[in-house]
């Protein structure tokens, strides 16, 4: 038997070793290709699948940074429009959970709050003065993840009292404001019905004016109540969430992108 050393100075010879290594591999590879053809893989391209695996994995990543970039122009144009957040980006700083008996969790991870499906309600209330009462309006994106009843319960200040925005309730589908002159959404002139889907997110919209308190489903006006004389309440199952608070009725919802920003007191001639 030769050794590697007479293998090395012997041309001839480490020409066919090469020439025989290469063809075992090239048989290998053949092998494999046939074998990756029945299971209907790609292993035969391996640079052609190798760059298209980048290309798939590089596409999630450039869409996630692109996502996040719409998501930093539009947090930084709420802020020159006099927006203001509501929800921390973690935890429950400026709020509590709302002490109804039976209700869920309440949880706030990444500016999103998750209310677990509770017995019947689910809810937090902002702590603190510092919520305007008059000349402001708010706005919020919400998803009724699981359940078939309300999953927005908004209730907040109209000047020295309070009311709820009610959407998804008595059965999954009426909007309206309880309570007005005692009647609560699905007995005073607010009351519609909508058909919302669960898992798809519904963009709201309040404003309390020293005229009306106006709401917007999607950019659709939806509702305008003259302020007039009328007298707002709230029903008294939901008392806990003043001065401002979100409650949902045994349901698990998420709520995002939650914000507020006063107007001007309009000047008087």
């Amino acid at each position: 038997m030769q050794s590697s050393s007479s293998l090395s100075t012997n041309p001839r010879l480490a020409q066919h070793s090469k020439s025989s290594r290469k063809t075992t591999l090239l048989r290998r590879i053949a092998s494999l290709c046939q074998i990756a053809s029945l299971c209907g893989l790609a292993l035969c391209s391996p640079a052609i699948g190798l760059s298209t695996g980048l290309a798939q994995d590089s596409k999630p990543q450039a869409d996630s940074k692109q996502a996040d970039a719409k998501q930093d122009d539009a947090k930084e144009a709420d802020a020159k429009l006099g927006w203001k957040k509501l929800l921390p980006e973690k935890g429950l700083d400026g709020w509590e959970s709302t002490n109804f008996g039976g209700e869920g969790s309440s949880v706030i991870e990444g500016g999103t709050l998750t209310l677990e499906r509770g017995e019947p309600l689910t809810g937090v209330t902002k702590l603190g003065k510092d919520f305007p009462t008059e000349n402001y309006e708010m706005q919020w994106s919400a998803q009724r993840v699981e359940g078939s009843d309300f999953f927005a319960g908004v209730t907040f200040p109209v000047g020295k009292e309070h009311c709820s925005l009610i959407a998804g309730g008595w059965g999954g589908g009426l909007v309206g404001i309880s309570s007005i002159d005692g009647n609560d959404a699905s007995e005073n002139e607010t009351a519609s019905y909508r058909n919302f889907k669960n898992g798809q997110w519904y963009r709201f919209k309040v404003r309390v004016d020293a005229q009306n308190i106006t709401v917007w489903l999607d950019d659709e006006q939806i509702l305008e109540v003259p302020r007039g004389n009328r007298k707002f309440s709230v029903r008294a199952e939901v008392m806990r969430s003043r001065p401002l608070g979100y409650c949902v009725f045994q349901s698990k919802v998420a709520v995002k992108d939650w914000v507020y920003r006063t107007l001007e007191e309009p000047t008087s001639k």
